[in-house]
């Protein structure tokens, strides 16, 4: 979502500002399954038509509604709901034409957002989807082609075979919760000792760094009780970052940051994350956080 994307640009980026999520080099779409996702404006094909359905009933579906789309819009921008009315469709079918590429949106997080077309990148949907893999093999290496394919929401196969015409470009390795692949290129960053962690960071819901599925999230959350207290069945809280670990949870409502701790905190990683807590770029909110330790 916007806000969460906003703070995780922040938790990575030294100064975001609270409009630093419209920055032009930047664009919204409906992106792995279908979630609204904030991209590079120049990944758009890789986040879009990497996930372009093959079967042919579901590629009629997605090209046909990009098609009648841009002709209602005209040039234009438009509620999704209005537009989604004036086709006849319900508003969040509209997602399904955003792997033609075709299909952008803004949405502020609070209200409906505005959907409008732009013109098809000139990419080729399998070399976006072995592009899309890469990506997620960096990101989220060491992983499987059924994770891969869970996470961008194609189906198991299409996965696979990303894996299968990647295989001359990764490498096997054996981790705690089972055999996964990585990038041959990320090899000499795994065998690297990790550099010196920031203090604290406060990750939002879905942040890339804790977007895990299956095993994998053993890897990063050992404890099965911690595991079930950062990825809950509903809404997920943020991920508390401590010098380079997920050592709690945390929520905001306003201006009170509530924070819930699996270990006691030294007072100097304490003060680190309220400092954090204060800088967070909030847009329409100018008063002053406050930290609430649960």
């Amino acid at each position: 979502m916007p806000r969460a994307a906003l703070l995780s640009i922040h938790a990575r980026v030294e100064g975001t500002e609270a409009t630093t999520w419209e920055d032009p080099s930047l664009v919204q779409l409906w992106g792995p399954r279908y979630h609204a996702y904030i991209v590079a404006a120049q990944d758009l094909a890789v986040f879009s038509l990497g996930r372009l359905p093959d079967e042919s009933r579901s590629l009629r579906v997605a090209e046909d509604l990009a098609a009648r789309l841009h002709a209602h819009l005209d040039g234009e921008s438009m509620g999704y709901g209005e537009a989604g009315a004036a086709l006849g469709v319900d508003p969040n079918a509209l997602r399904y034409a955003a792997a033609t590429g075709t299909v952008v949106i803004r949405w502020d997080g609070a209200r409906r957002p505005t959907v409008w077309t732009v013109p098809r990148p000139e990419v080729d949907p399998r070399s976006a989807r072995l592009e899309l893999a890469r990506r997620y093999l960096h990101i989220f290496g060491p992983t499987t082609p059924e994770a891969f394919a869970e996470w961008a929401g194609i189906g198991p196969s299409r996965g696979g075979e990303a894996f299968e015409a990647l295989h001359r470009s990764l490498t096997a390795v054996r981790t705690p919760v089972g055999e996964a692949w990585i990038l041959k290129r990320d090899e000499p960053t795994f065998r690297t000792a990790p550099g010196t962690a920031a203090p604290a960071r406060l990750l939002p819901s879905g942040d890339a760094f804790f977007l895990l599925q299956g095993a994998d999230r053993e890897l990063l959350v050992p404890d099965v009780e911690r595991r079930r207290s950062l990825w809950t069945p509903r809404v997920w809280p943020g991920g508390l970052l401590v010098e380079g670990e997920i050592v709690g949870t945390w929520r905001r409502a306003q201006g009170v940051v509530a924070i819930q701790t699996w270990r006691r905190l030294s007072r100097a990683a304490r003060g680190a994350v309220e400092a954090e807590a204060a800088a967070l770029p909030l847009p329409g909110f100018e008063g002053r956080i406050v930290v609430r330790w649960d």
